[in-house]
This record gives structure tokens, sequence and C-alpha cells, in this order.
């Protein structure tokens, strides 16, 4: 759209916010919904959510090819993975199991994470095109309006189901109905924006991005800057409620974390403007640091310290989710204009750091002697806390020098 694109580019947030909504469900509402609502076991939840981890972390470089070769019929495709995504999570909420329970709450997730996964490469991989057509800072705008509506998106699912149980009703399946319309909006929203996909045939396979020193370079600085985020993901309920004693307190402590990191991307798209991406992104990092080091003293009660934390670190985490991912489209927009494969390995990289930190960080905890839910001993609260607040800030600074030694364009 020439003349006001930030106004086309509002159809970006929107398909955001769908996918987004779809994220949380299957990260939080699942397992406690099959748990509470057909007694499956903890356990065997864990073990099918690792399973299907391991194979969705997998499979991303393989829709990604799949993608490239589906660029010609991108609009089809598109909507049978909104559609895949729609009936999944139908099936996984809405629909008593029609197998065992556990069954069902695998096939079902599958569905929603190949086509969650599908769709996230392909929006990635268009934003490359359009960015390309609004002018320099393009990539940074357009990123902009994505990752605000992707946190608006994460903010709302997290709200949705308490809300709509008030209602009285069943407030899944209403979430379900919901999300179904947001699915079909945002696919029609965004119909018009595939048919530009064919301007990016050209040089996009793995090899191609494999090969780019700087989309290497990229891609680690993704990793470990992604790792400290699904550290204290992967800890953050344990914390809230052994370490800050605030059970009950979870989910308005989130709420802050997203609904700050959603304000915040705005005004990071605008002093990368002023002052290129890459200092912009440094900033956003050095402030993360900075917030989590005084998780590292945070105590029993001190509820309005943990607040003012998780405000800061939100505010940082919208550079993040902001400014890396459009530096790494920019340089896909110079070396592989398809950008399917290159923002498959992206996900690739950034689902796994959580299971990378699933699986080193709670068998430390573990074996800390850490229980949740008990009064732990002060050496495993310690072993919590360093885990959570210090692992975090020393990845953090790590990616930090990386990215700081880095040579990017202003672009």
């Amino acid at each position: 759209m020439k003349g006001r694109p930030d106004i086309g580019l509002a159809r970006y947030s929107v398909f955001a916010a769908m996918l987004a909504s779809a994220g949380l469900p299957i990260y939080i509402h699942a397992p406690k919904f099959y748990v509470d609502s057909y007694g499956v076991g903890l356990a065997t939840l864990g073990g099918v959510l690792a399973v299907l981890r391991l194979i969705d972390v997998v499979q991303d470089p393989l829709l990604g090819w799949l993608a490239g070769r589906l660029r010609r019929w991108r609009a089809v495709s598109v909507a049978a993975a909104a559609a895949l995504m729609a009936v999944s999570m139908a099936g996984l909420f809405a629909v008593p199991p029609m197998l065992a329970p556990a069954l069902w709450f695998a096939l079902t997730l599958a569905g929603l994470f190949t086509g969650f996964s599908y769709l996230t490469i392909v929006f990635y991989a268009q934003g490359v095109i359009r960015a390309e057509g609004i002018g320099a800072t393009g990539h940074v705008r357009l990123a902009t309006w994505r990752e605000t509506g992707a946190l608006l998106g994460v903010c709302a699912a997290a709200i949705a189901p308490p809300l709509l149980a008030e209602t009285g009703g069943a407030p899944f399946t209403l979430f379900v109905v919901a999300f179904g319309g947001l699915a079909l909006v945002g696919v029609l929203l965004m119909a018009r924006e595939w048919r530009d996909t064919a301007l990016a045939d050209g040089q996009s396979g793995l090899r191609v991005v494999l090969r780019d020193g700087l989309a290497r370079r990229l891609l680690l600085i993704a990793l470990l800057n992604a790792t400290p985020v699904a550290v204290t993901s992967t800890l953050f309920l344990f914390f809230v409620e052994s370490v800050v004693k605030a059970p009950g307190w979870e989910g308005p402590f989130l709420m802050l974390f997203f609904v700050s990191a959603a304000a915040s991307a705005p005004l990071w798209g605008r002093m990368a403007a002023r002052t290129g991406p890459k200092h912009a992104l440094l900033a956003g990092m050095a402030l993360a640091v900075v917030a989590f080091s005084f998780a590292a003293f945070i105590g029993a009660g001190q509820m309005a310290a943990f607040a003012a934390i998780c405000i800061v670190s939100g505010a940082a985490l919208g550079a993040d989710l902001t400014l890396l991912p459009a530096i790494f489209a920019t340089r896909m927009a110079r070396i592989a204009p398809g950008a399917e494969q290159g923002f498959g390995l992206w996900s690739f990289v950034t689902k796994l750091t959580l299971t990378l930190a699933a699986i080193t960080l709670l068998p430390v905890l573990d074996h800390s002697g850490f229980v949740s839910g008990t009064n732990n001993t002060a050496d495993a609260l310690m072993t919590l806390t360093l885990l959570y607040a210090v692992v975090p800030c020393g990845l953090k600074l790590l990616a930090i020098a990386l990215l700081a030694t880095t040579q990017i364009r202003r672009d």
C-alpha cells in the first residue's frame, strides 16, 4: 500500500495477534485443562509435551522448505494451516476426546504446533517482502506493528478464559469460537499480501543462509538472547510461589510483563529509527540485565519490587522482539529473498532455547532438593534464585558482547 504504508501494516498486527493468542493456550492453558477435566496425570502430560516439543523444533526447517515449495500457492496454504489450527483448537478444548485423553491431547496439539509453526514461518518471510517496499526503516516499522500485535494477543489470551468463566458458560468453548473468528479475520486481512510472494523468487535455501557469516552470527545472537527468556519462563511460576511467596499473583505479574512489552515496542521502533536498530537493541538488552540483576535480591513478600522488575524487564523484551527479528529480516532480504528457510532456522533456534531450558534447568533444580509447593531449604531456594536471575544475566551479557562486535549496517 503506497502513500500511507503503516495503515496497511495494521493487518500484520491482527495476524500476529491471532498467532500469539494460539501460542499461550498451548503452553499454559492446555495441560491444566486436561488435568482438571479428564484427570490426565502431570507426568503423562509432561512426557507428551516433551516429545511434541522435540518434534516441533525439528520440523521447523522442513516447514521452511515446504513453504518455499508452496510459495505460488501461499494464500491456499495459509488458509489450510489456519483451518488446521482452528480445528485443532476446537478438538483440544471444545470436543470431548474421541480417543484416550492423553492421545487426543497429543494429536490435537500436534496439529496446533504444525499449523502455528508453518504460519509463523511464512508470516515472517512475507514481512521481508513487505518491508522492502516501505523504505529505509521498513523492517523496523513492520516489526513494531507485528510484535505489538503479538504481545496484545498474548495479553488477550491470558485474561480471556478467566473473564469468560465469569459469564457462567464454558470458557474454553467460547475461547475456541473467538479464536476461530479471529483466525478468519486474520486470513482475510492478509489475503492480498500473499499475492506479492512471487516477487521473492531467488536463492533462499538453507545453504545460502548458512554460508553467510552475518546470518550465522545473528542466529547465534538469537540463541543466546532468547535463552534468558526461556530460562525465566521455565522457572517463573516456581520463583513467584517459593521466593516471592506470592501464590495467586502469577497472572497479574505476567500481565504487567507483557503489557509493558507491548507498550514499549513502538518506543523501541522510534529509537531504532534515530540511532539504528543495533544501538537501540543493545540499549534494550542492557536494560534487561539491569532489571534482572535486582531479581537476585528479591525476598519473600516483596511483591511491589518484583512487579517493578516485571515492568522494566517487559519493556526490555519489547526491544528483543521488535529489533532483532528486524535486523535478521534485513539480512534475509539481501541474501535470501524468499526467506522461508531462513525463518525456519530462526524459529528452530528460538524454540530450541525452551527445550534446552527445560532439559537442563529442571533436573538441576530437582537435584538441589527443590519441591514445588513446599517449604524449601535455603540451598534449594538459592539454586532457584541463581538459575532464575543470575544465569539469564550472564547469558544476556554474552549476547551483548557478540552483538556489539558484529558489523551491522544501519538500515
